[in-house]
């Protein structure tokens, strides 16, 4: 009856994440706890060799995952979803919406998953003596300069996934500073974009005489708290094809999913950190200081409120080792054994344990595509072992498990060891961590640090955005996003630890030896099977 009633008064956060696999909605109430939920499937394309969703994926993907929030409050409490207190949209951070006066898609959607900007990105690197990934927006825009595509005089607006639904359901283009650390780089201290690295840009493509300059596309920054707009009533019945939600609720700016990952681990704080384990994976790490050098492993980004982040983003990690549990699946199928997936996951995740500390010798590659860490723009899922080598179910599964890190070791080393970066607490959050100890065991020995998981980690960064979206509209003056989380949503909870094995994390380095000398095998393997 309580929960009937707050839903009723619209004293409720609705968080919607749109996932590189699965777009979910959270809805929670004023104690921050999940009182409902939806979710809904979809996948990107591989079209004209662009990793891309159409905006009919985008828009119907949204509306099934609310109606499937809808039937869910309708189910548990009997009421009907019209009033929301308020919300907030986050999505995959980077990638490429570029739109002309019209408000028409002037490219397909390209999403951080690509890997075609290698040159605009080296370039602007050196330009900027900043480190701009493959995957950032900024990248896309240039490559596009660079190869002459004529869309470019028409550009209007560019933007995110993230910001381009929040555009679209309350008429503001604006942008969480999260996010848009993802676009361009920011500066801290004034929470914008780098003054100075913007007018480099200009300077940059001013022989292209483009009738913009780049602060006149991109959105328009804040910090979490900022009020972002309302939701229009075009909005409403954009976002419930029912028409029963009611407009004018207030939405706090879009974020990456990245800054939602932060928010669902309560790492947000200096020398706090968390991995985010998917379809991609990255790390990232409040800092205390500034690196000392560039480095194309590592980005720098921001927490939702702006303080300086190193992340380490990696396009791979269980992608691969879905489709090896896939396989297991299909087998046991073919003899007539329905086979529940979650203990399917629990039982070869839990049979990794029992492998050699350093897999037996065997190794492979998880890349579905390009990983530009390692300097592959393209890339094949590969397995290897020599014939003597210790092969064996439980050696294979944690072969796997080690490949979905493996990359990710290679920046945070370099964080660890060469940057002199700290970290007191490190949250690991999503599907690598579903299967309770395993991947968090693994974590901590590819880190050699302690990792935590708490629960609220498994609603991920559908509850992160909701969080902010409460944030936004209970705050009290002055109070920052940090204080918040540790005295409101967290109350202190630290999760559940585990430290590192030192024979894990011995185990773990000789892997990476194998994994490191073999990448010539990958690189082999692109060249031979390119289509």
């Amino acid at each position: 009856m309580e929960i009937e009633k707050i839903i009723k008064n619209g004293n409720t956060a609705l968080g919607i994440e749109l996932g590189s696999t699965r777009i979910k909605a959270v809805l929670i109430g004023e104690d921050h706890i999940s009182i409902a939920s939806g979710s809904h499937e979809w996948e990107n394309r591989y079209e004209n060799d662009i990793w891309t969703y159409t905006l009919d994926d985008i828009w119907s993907g949204i509306q099934a995952c609310y109606q499937n929030l809808k039937i869910d409050v309708e189910n548990k409490y009997g009421v009907k979803l019209t009033q929301i207190g308020s919300i907030g949209f986050s999505a995959m951070m980077h990638g490429y919406m570029a739109f002309d006066k019209k408000d028409t898609l002037l490219v397909p959607f390209r999403t951080w998953r690509n890997t075609s900007t290698g040159e605009a990105a080296d370039q602007l690197t050196r330009e900027f003596s900043f480190n701009i990934p493959q995957r950032w927006s900024i990248a896309h825009l240039y490559q596009a300069i660079l190869n002459k595509e004529e869309h470019v005089t028409n550009i209007d607006y560019l933007t995110t996934l993230a910001g381009y639904v929040h555009w679209k359901l309350t008429g503001e283009k604006v942008l969480g500073v999260g996010d848009a650390s993802g676009m361009f780089p920011i500066d801290s201290k004034n929470c914008d974009y780098n003054a100075d690295m913007l007018a480099k840009f200009d300077e940059i493509v001013g022989p292209c005489a483009y009738s913009w300059k780049l602060t006149d596309i991109l959105p328009k920054v804040l910090p979490a708290g900022a009020s972002a707009g309302y939701l229009t009533r075009e909005g409403a019945k954009l976002l419930d094809v029912s028409g029963d939600l009611a407009a004018g609720i207030p939405v706090c700016p879009s974020e990456g999913d990245a800054g939602t990952g932060m928010i669902a681990t309560n790492s947000v704080a200096v020398r706090t950190g968390n991995v985010s384990a998917g379809t991609s994976v990255f790390a990232m790490i409040v800092m205390e200081h500034a690196l000392k050098e560039v480095h194309t492993q590592i980005d720098v980004v921001t927490t939702p409120q702006g303080a300086p982040v190193a992340m380490v983003h990696c396009n791979n990690c269980t992608s691969d080792l879905n489709a090896w549990v896939n396989l297991f699946e299909e087998f046991a199928e073919s003899y007539g054994i329905s086979v529940d997936r979650n203990q399917l996951f629990s039982v070869l995740y839990n049979k990794a344990l029992e492998g050699d500390r350093d897999c037996g010798g065997l190794v492979a590659y998880n890349y579905i595509s390009g990983e530009p860490i390692t300097g592959f723009k393209e890339g094949i899922p590969l397995f290897a072992r020599k014939a003597e080598d210790n092969f064996n179910l439980a050696n294979f599964m944690r072969t796997h498990l080690y490949s979905s890190l493996a990359t990710l070791k290679i920046g945070l080393d370099i964080l660890f060891k060469e940057e002199d970066i700290s970290v007191d607490k490190m949250y690991g959050h999503g599907g690598l961590f579903k299967t309770k100890g395993v991947g968090q065991k693994i974590m901590a020995a590819a880190m050699n640090t302690p990792v935590f998981v708490m629960e609220t980690a498994g609603e991920g960064g559908a509850w992160g955005i909701a969080i902010l979206a409460c944030y936004m509209k209970n705050k009290e003056t002055e109070e920052s996003l940090a204080t918040y989380l540790e005295n409101k949503v967290f109350c202190g909870d630290q999760g559940k630890k585990i430290i590192p094995d030192p024979e894990d994390v011995k185990g773990f380095d000789l892997f990476m030896i194998k994994y490191m000398n073999g990448l010539k095998i990958e690189r082999a393997a692109v060249d031979s099977l390119r289509a």
